[in-house]
């Protein structure tokens, strides 16, 4: 996606009935969202799922861009998923550089729960971020959603995060360093993965990297409404993707906090967290009230929210000074857990 040459005027969005307009749309940013927008059916319902399919395999990264050159060594697993249900593919990228064991960013793509996989530009974020870091990349092919609602994906996640975890040291993984990562819909499933590994007595993680997560199936935040027409990732989109992963259960008392993690009661004993979030996206508030939770639970959580910025906008806009700026934060943050402990680069 270009960058305009000289600003763009903010994108006209109409506020919902008795909501402010929404805020204005950074000045790199706002020319590329309306010709997204203006290319990209939407917004997301039933009738587009095949598309957002067809988008998913026409994005796919081959061998060779994944390996970057021999930086990174690749590897397709099939592996045992949940009890009783079929087997899953793990995407394995290892650093070829640097010594073993290397610690792990453990992916879950997003795609609104009904589409997405493991060799989009997310992975490609990933190993930009491992690569400095000498971090390997296990991505996760999960079941989507509607054919396989709650708790197929979530549980897909967590059968692949115990068989990386459980077979480390044949990888030439580190147990000990797994960062669970995703945006969007990946972003809510890593945070179920938190809470499934904290509660289940899983994996102790290194941290989670919740990026524009969907986190709250209730939809009731203020920037719900507010941006429920706006966006690349509005309100309206926000509710089909949980009504396609829950279906009728989706906003009632019956929805577990590992499907919809704003659902959970105690946000204590996680691991460090990493949210981000833009300011023009329907996710903005439930981002923000979780990481005051988990604050409030004595944890620790790194939050940060970009003016101007829409849904997934570093993907899209990747050289906008606000993109480059989100995206060294997370290679920071990174280093930092990394740093703490034990492991200088």
């Amino acid at each position: 996606m270009s960058v305009p040459t000289r600003p763009a005027e903010p994108v006209p969005v109409p506020p919902a009935t008795g909501q402010a307009a929404p805020p204005p749309v950074d000045h790199e940013l706002a020319g590329p969202l309306a010709r997204i927008l203006a290319g990209l059916p939407g917004p997301l319902g039933p009738d587009l799922v095949a598309d957002r399919r067809a988008r998913t395999a026409a994005g796919r990264l081959t061998d060779d861009e994944i390996r970057r050159d021999g930086a990174f060594d690749l590897t397709e697993l099939t592996v045992p998923g949940p009890p009783g249900a079929p087997d899953i593919r793990l995407l394995v990228c290892r650093p070829t550089g640097v010594p073993g064991p290397y610690p792990v960013i453990y992916n879950t793509h997003g795609g609104g729960m009904v589409a997405g996989g493991t060799r989009t530009v997310e992975l490609a974020d990933e190993l930009d971020r491992a690569q400095p870091l000498g971090l390997a990349v296990v991505a996760v092919e999960y079941r989507l959603a509607p054919e396989h609602p709650d708790p197929a994906p979530r549980e897909d996640c967590y059968a692949g995060l115990l068989w990386t975890a459980e077979h480390a040291a044949e990888l030439g993984l580190d147990p000990e360093r797994i960062v669970v990562s995703g945006n969007s819909a990946g972003g809510c499933l890593a945070a179920g993965l938190a809470l499934l590994a904290r509660d289940r007595g899983g994996p102790r993680l290194l941290g989670q990297m919740l990026q524009c997560p969907m986190l709250d199936d209730r939809c009731a935040a203020p920037s719900q409404t507010q941006l429920a027409r706006a966006g690349l990732w509005d309100g309206t989109s926000n509710r089909y993707g949980w009504t396609a992963l829950l279906g009728a259960r989706r906003g009632t008392p019956d929805v577990s906090p590992y499907a919809a993690p704003a659902r959970a009661g105690d946000l204590g004993g996680l691991p460090p967290a990493f949210i981000d979030v833009g300011s023009v996206e329907a996710l903005r508030d439930e981002a923000v009230d979780y990481a005051t939770r988990i604050w409030q639970a004595g944890g620790e959580a790194e939050l940060h929210v970009w003016s101007g910025a829409f849904h997934s906008f570093d993907e899209w806009v990747p050289e906008a000074v606000v993109s480059r700026t989100a995206k060294r934060a997370r290679e920071d943050w990174l280093r930092r857990l990394l740093e703490r402990s034990g492991r200088r680069r």
